[in-house]
């Protein structure tokens, strides 16, 4: 059958986009079970921990999510018997779960967050942040696991605490020290951040660049990833008995990948130890592999379909627990024996049907400041297909961040679109994790420049290879993804609409109302203030909202305290006094990203009647 590009019927509605794929949030080994954090979205994205047994272990109205750092990451955890230690989205206080108990029971006392729990050798550790003190303070602590510090703040145990940040706590085997990361909060953590060492008297900062997730291979010996050289790496560090280093970090492998990207949620983990000595670690260079490296420094590439931001979630003797998306499969968990090989789907992974979406190529296009990586899914369908003369439409998908990246991960949001015949082009542009420190650098001072270059470029490389109807080009984002957006509708040229979700549109907007976690972010991307005051001027979209002439879509949460409703309605307003077309839609109870299903579904039928409309094709319900 033919019909043009944007009106073929599709079975991927907006309401199965929003009840498919739920998102994985950490993983465990627990006595014979495997449990796994996972949301929600018909229970307004609340997280539940769910066992491989079957059983939902948190239920309802209880949900395991942080928000200390506002990202939050790392809300739960669990012992060999079963019992659930988790930070509830409510309260931001730890709670204990026994096994077959009605209901759970605080373990912190109410006020501060919590988040990156890691539970070890009996001790549970936590990070803590505590906005209602002035100034704010952050720091690690230790809870006592007999609720006695439900009530008395003096029953937690402070391991270390300042105005800075911390993550990634790790006991030693012996519990005699402890290590993590911190960064003071001036610089963000890809750019410097130090592994601490500390055994209840001294504490030592190791010499390190950007430093990720310590871990302990002996009481003597940690493992951690840093990128001196340009690209997040492993290394091993011994320590003497005064907790100073024992000459230079060893590098556990030479290749050109990371192991590693950006520490925007505490609960990520990029690497895991076996008992045996060996690492099994995640090497990222645009897409994800994971290897297993042994103590001679070889390594051995894991057949897996994930390879997509991998997290390496726990490890059991010679199991370890992978989540993640890949090129080829949906967003799942994985238990990989790394000996045998043996692979278990314990949840999600379902195979993509390549009939309806096809793996994303891979593509390099020429930009002014370099080459620029994205991940291209062409219009797909079994049964449909358009006129010989006809070029499909294309939506440009612009990540948030913008330190992050996206892997080319097969989706239904992305089979929503191509399965209707309507191209994605997801771009990876200069700032992007993935690639390296240089690439990721790109962006330093030049936000709004680079990132708006970047995209342009992409697009415009996919329409002279003819592969994109150069008049039928869309492009969305959400947060700094909305900015871009903004961003390079203001520049004008190659996009024909555009959809902001969330997106900043005044950067001094922005600098005002910045959480503790961002409070410098864009002294980097752009500039201090007030020295780069008339930069900032001259960047925000809102300052030159007279210059868009295309029509925009505009999505806000109510509730979100990283980019707040104030900045939408801004270009909101500039627009309807140019009198461009546009559309503004608020949710009023989501924040920072949309996790209910109602919500998610509503945004999907907005985007798709928006697209039609000003592409001019009627799409298929």
């Amino acid at each position: 059958m033919s019909s043009p590009y944007g009106t073929w019927p599709s079975p991927f509605s907006p309401a199965s986009v929003a009840a498919s794929s739920p998102r994985i949030d950490g993983a465990a080994f627990v006595g014979d079970e495997i449990w796994w954090g996972e949301s929600v979205p018909a229970e307004g994205g609340r997280v539940t921990v769910r066992s491989s047994s079957g059983a939902q272990i948190l239920p309802a109205p209880w949900s395991a999510r942080s928000r200390v750092h506002e990202y939050g990451g790392g809300a739960w955890a669990a012992d060999a018997d079963g019992t659930l230690y988790f930070v509830d989205g409510r309260d931001q206080r730890i709670h204990r779960l026994l096994r077959g108990a009605e209901a759970p029971e605080p373990l912190t006392p109410a006020g501060p967050a919590h988040g990156g729990l890691r539970l070890q050798h009996g001790r549970l550790l936590a990070v803590r942040e505590d906005l209602t003190v002035s100034p704010h303070l952050r720091g690690l602590v230790e809870v006592p696991l007999d609720g006695s510090a439900a009530d008395d703040p003096d029953a937690v145990r402070v391991i270390v605490e300042g105005e800075g940040f911390y993550a990634h706590p790790a006991l030693s085997p012996d519990g005699s020290r402890i290590a993590w990361v911190q960064w003071d909060g001036h610089r963000m953590p890809w750019q410097s951040a130090a592994v601490a060492v500390a055994d209840g008297r001294d504490t030592t900062i190791l010499p390190t660049r950007a430093a990720l997730q310590p871990e302990w291979l002996a009481p003597d010996e940690l493992v951690y990833a840093d990128d001196p050289s340009g690209r997040w790496a492993l290394h091993r560090q011994r320590l003497d008995d005064g907790l100073h280093a024992v000459g230079e970090p060893d590098r556990l492998d030479e290749v050109d990948a990371d192991t590693g990207y950006g520490l925007w949620v505490l609960g990520n983990r990029w690497f895991g130890l076996l008992d045996d000595g060996r690492v099994v670690a995640v090497r990222t260079n645009g897409r994800d592999e994971v290897v297993v490296i042994d103590p001679a420094g070889s390594a051995r590439p894991l057949e897996l379909a994930a390879d997509g931001h991998i997290s390496v979630d726990d490890a059991s003797g010679t199991r370890v627990l992978l989540s993640g998306s890949g090129s080829t499969t949906a967003s799942g968990l994985w238990c990989v024996d790394v000996d045998t090989d043996e692979t278990t789907v314990v949840a999600g992974g379902e195979s993509s049907d390549a009939a309806w979406l096809r793996a994303a190529t891979p593509i390099v296009v020429d930009g002014a400041h370099g080459p620029v990586h994205a991940f291209a899914y062409p219009p797909a369908h079994p049964e449909v297909s358009a006129p010989a003369d006809d070029l499909p439409p294309y939506l440009v998908l612009v990540h948030g961040g913008p330190t992050a990246h996206v892997t080319g991960a097969a989706s239904t949001a992305i089979a929503f679109w191509t399965s209707r015949g309507i191209g994605v082009l997801d771009v990876n542009y200069g700032g992007s994790t993935g690639y390296g420190r240089a690439y990721r650098e790109r962006l330093d001072g030049e936000w709004g420049v680079v990132d708006v270059d970047d995209v342009i470029a992409a697009a415009r490389g996919l329409a002279e290879a003819g592969l994109a109807d150069p008049g039928r080009i869309a492009i969305r984002g959400g947060s700094a993804g909305g900015w871009t957006v903004l961003s390079a509708l203001v520049r004008g040229g190659i996009f024909a609409a555009g959809i902001s979700r969330y997106g900043v549109a005044d950067l001094r907007m922005l600098a005002a109302h910045s959480h503790d976690f961002e409070a410098h972010y864009i002294d980097g991307l752009v500039g201090p203030l007030p020295e780069a005051e008339e930069l900032y001027l001259d960047r925000s979209p809102l300052t030159h909202a007279d210059s868009i002439r295309v029509p925009v879509l505009l999505m806000q949460g109510g509730e979100d305290r990283v980019v707040p409703p104030a900045q939408s309605e801004a270009i909101r307003d500039a627009l309807e006094a140019s009198g461009v077309d546009h559309e503004y839609v608020l949710y009023p109870d989501e924040g920072h990203g949309f996790r209910a299903a109602e919500t998610i579904t509503d945004a999907l039928e907005r985007e798709l009647a928006f697209l039609g409309r000003v592409f001019g094709y009627t799409p298929a319900r």
